[in-house]
């Protein structure tokens, strides 16, 4: 929920999430399909709130960020979980029109990235006031959490972003995961993957690929195998066939 890109493709889009969350935090319960109204949905859950950080549907993918454009004070309490929010917009049949209706008083500032028939648009909630930002779907983009990066750290990453751009002429989704993973490794306050004094740490990460009007959701816990699954799979896509 704290770093996520897009990626235009041919036949439609990669969406990568990295989860950064305090070590302490309730290890998430890995996606499944759910039912809501008459929505399936498939996210992966927070037992803490209920909610999640990226979820899809049958023709949506919504990803949310902590925070909108600058950080904030935190408050002891609130209405309501951002991850609910994030279900509630993942199964709304008009998008738009759930969000210009949706009250959020009393709840945290986020950002939701929402890509839906080819159209990618940015959602923000800065405690006072919506926004709505309709993003270029044909270009590359990239978001980090405003509440643990700084705006010159967030250009930092966006340069990042740009440099591992200009070296691929075609990206696939092994390319970006690997992006995710260990961009300035060992950069532990604000690389990619961060760690910051084992308390709050990048614990997964998640990869939605539209391709050909179908949806399919990777998830790898970097707290326990997954880690290795991708590192093998990774490694294995990269090393040349003999």
């Amino acid at each position: 929920m704290c770093t996520v890109t897009f990626i235009p493709t041919e036949s439609g889009a990669i969406i990568t999430s990295n989860r950064d969350e305090k070590t302490l935090r309730e290890r998430a319960i890995p996606p499944k399909e759910y039912q809501i109204a008459d929505t399936k949905i498939r996210f992966p859950k927070d037992p803490k709130g209920g909610g999640s950080w990226i979820a899809t549907t049958a023709s949506k993918i919504v990803v949310l960020l902590n925070g909108a454009t600058e950080n904030h004070i935190k408050k002891a309490n609130y209405r309501k979980s951002r991850g609910v929010i994030l279900t509630e917009l993942a199964v709304a049949e008009n998008t738009l029109f759930y969000w210009d209706h949706l009250d959020l008083s009393d709840i945290e500032p986020f950002t939701i990235v929402c890509f839906e028939h080819s159209k990618l648009v940015q959602l923000q909630w800065d405690a006072s006031q919506k926004h709505y930002l309709e993003k270029e779907s044909s270009q590359p983009h990239i978001w980090s959490s405003a509440t643990l990066y700084s705006p010159e750290i967030r250009k930092i990453r966006r340069d990042w972003f740009a440099e591992f751009l200009a070296k691929k002429e075609q990206i696939t989704p092994q390319d970006i995961l690997h992006f995710h993973l260990f961009t300035e490794k060992e950069n532990k306050d604000f690389g990619l993957q961060i760690n910051r004094n084992e308390e709050l740490k990048t614990i997964s990460v998640t990869q939605c690929t539209y391709k050909n009007n179908k949806i399919d959701m990777n998830y790898f816990d970097l707290l326990d195998g997954s880690y290795e699954i991708a590192i093998n799979k990774l490694v294995c896509l990269q090393t040349p066939m003999k």
